[in-house]
């Protein structure tokens, strides 16, 4: 399940504490605190590929095993895999 952030809303509008939800992509998005039943929003957070909530990206070994594909820009136009399957490499094609 993904994990969404929340904040408070004040009164005056402004954002307050801020916490975490683990919550189905099908669940519709928390209006209130779940403890406090103050109002909340979800926060807009950046898609990136995390292990945990430390930041950490997921490695190329733990990519390959969940059945992910990554490739690396290696040069104009040229990128390599570095995880999962596919060709080796892969090039954009000059018009």
């Amino acid at each position: 399940m993904p994990t969404y952030l929340y904040c408070v809303v004040t009164p005056d509008g402004a954002d307050a504490e801020q916490f975490e939800v683990f919550q189905s992509i099908h669940e519709p998005a928390l209006s209130k605190h779940p403890e406090t039943g103050l109002p909340v929003r979800r926060l807009p957070v950046a898609s990136q590929m995390q292990l945990g909530s430390d930041g950490q990206r997921l490695s190329n070994k733990n990519l390959d095993r969940l059945g992910f594909t990554k490739y690396e820009r290696a040069g104009d136009g040229v990128w390599e895999k570095k995880a999962g399957h596919g060709p080796p490499s892969i090039k954009r094609d000059d018009d």
